[in-house]
């Protein structure tokens, strides 16, 4: 299986690790979302990050599908819970996380993309305002971290980790039972340091 990725991309990530979770190998292949050449667009028609080649010809995208996929090429059940209500519970966590890390990803493009003049504030509040509240609700459902990796934790770590890499780790001091959390998930999961991101 071929991915397409971004060593940056937090979705990217979530499949890196979720790969190395389960055992299963990818091949790598840079992706540029912003070049019409690339041949990301004929693969994945929204141009997006990651896109995953599976071996039967198929292009699976957006991360919350692939992750999918690679748990039930690993027999199901893994990282996706067979029980109806955690998998309720790990799509939900992972969707909230999913939005944490778009609303964050649009934060750095309007500063990336347009001249600080023309920063529309009410729509970084817009955004600010996903992320904050997103932050806050991981934080009052925080737990200490017991070992088990869903979708959902894969996500959120990514999520946090990112935050770390793009935003200074800013969310820390406000988050302290999350950051346990966080720490923790990192401690017992090896496959998620070697994914660090790196400007």
């Amino acid at each position: 299986m071929l991915l397409r990725f971004s060593a940056t991309s937090p979705f990217v990530r979530k499949v890196r690790v979720a790969a190395a979770l389960l055992g299963q190998t990818l091949e790598i292949e840079p992706a540029d979302t912003l070049d019409p050449n690339d041949t990301l667009r004929s693969q994945n028609p929204l141009g997006k990050i990651p896109a995953l080649l599976a071996d039967d010809g198929q292009v699976l995208f957006d991360s919350s599908v692939i992750l999918a996929y690679l748990d039930m090429l690993a027999g199901g059940g893994r990282i996706l819970p067979l029980d109806p209500k955690a998998r309720i519970a790990a799509l939900r966590k992972e969707a909230l996380a999913d939005g944490m890390m778009d609303a964050g990803i649009l934060l750095l493009y309007e500063g990336r993309f347009r001249p600080v003049e023309k920063h529309e504030p009410k729509w970084l509040e817009h955004q600010e305002g996903k992320r904050s509240r997103a932050l806050d609700a991981f934080e009052a459902d925080a737990a200490p971290f017991d070992g088990t990796i869903t979708v959902g934790d894969i996500a959120l770590a990514c999520a946090l980790g990112w935050f770390d890499f793009r935003f200074e780790g800013k969310w820390r001091s406000d988050h302290p039972k999350l950051e346990a959390w966080y720490e923790a998930f990192a401690a017992a999961c090896p496959h998620f340091a070697d994914s660090t991101p790196a400007a």
